[in-house]
């Protein structure tokens, strides 16, 4: 499984600039909405990304999220919470596939925690061109990066949790993506951070960008939350499910992002 259909996902809260951007339409299929978007520039996104990247880890800067600096950091903390509890269950190491984690967002949003622990692989699978950026940039002995998740599981051994962190709503077949994620048993996977659909069906819109984080527009999901618990639910059990603080608006109704923690029955 590699990462080659993802579309990066950008900062939500700095879409709130009225109704010029946002997300809009209701597309039939994939391929329809790519033919109304205007695309983006793949090395543009990647060059701001790996800027900013580099200023975290060197503490010119605390936070990063889609390329954009923070002056403090925002945590998730459901998604630290699953962490520490599945670090917990293992006596203290956490071995995490960040699947669609940009050059290590969310390793470096929680790296004063995870410091403690006794042990931390996080393990991205990305695309080439981020895999080849966080290859030469920013990895470590902790954090590394792959071009698929066989190449991973090949090198690092199996994880202790998969990470979907605003991550299908970029991936054209999503739920292919999910029963192909399911046939290597992970033992815990979070989805967290992300928008569904506030109708219990599925729906492609458009997302435009603000030209001050980059020119841009590309297709994107409004999946039914619904849906895909019902698609793991074959293998996987739900732990925990929450909401996180980010809200969009979608036909002028807000919606909150959530996600739930599942296990392996």
């Amino acid at each position: 499984m590699s990462i080659k259909q993802f579309i990066p996902p950008i900062l939500i809260s700095l879409l709130r600039k009225g109704n010029k951007y946002g997300w809009k339409g209701n597309y039939s299929n994939w391929q329809t909405a790519i033919q109304h978007s205007k695309g983006y520039s793949d090395s543009n996104i990647l060059q701001k990304i790996k800027e900013a990247t580099i200023k975290v880890r060197t503490r010119e800067a605390v936070y990063e999220r889609d390329s954009v600096l923070f002056e403090e950091i925002e945590y998730s903390w459901p998604l630290l919470a699953s962490l520490m509890w599945v670090a917990t269950k293992n006596n203290g190491s956490l071995k995490v596939l960040d699947f669609g984690g940009s050059l290590g967002s969310s390793y470096f949003q929680n790296k004063k925690f995870l410091d403690d622990l006794r042990l931390v692989e996080w393990n991205v699978v990305e695309q080439e061109n981020f895999v080849a950026t966080g290859r030469d940039c920013i990895e470590d002995q902790t954090l590394q990066f792959f071009y698929s998740i066989d190449e991973c599981l090949s090198k690092k051994g199996k994880p202790d949790i998969l990470i979907l962190a605003c991550t299908l709503p970029y991936i054209e077949k999503p739920y292919q993506l999910i029963s192909e994620l399911m046939n290597y048993n992970i033992p815990h996977i979070i989805i967290d951070n992300t928008f569904f659909n506030y109708e219990e069906i599925d729906r492609i819109t458009i997302q435009k960008v603000p030209p001050s984080i980059y020119p841009a527009s590309y297709p994107c999901w409004f999946l039914s939350y619904r849906k895909l618990q019902e698609a793991i639910a074959d293998k996987y059990t739900i732990v925990s499910e929450h909401l996180n603080e980010a809200k969009i608006v979608l036909d002028g109704k807000p919606i909150q992002y959530k996600g739930f923690l599942a296990k392996l029955i």
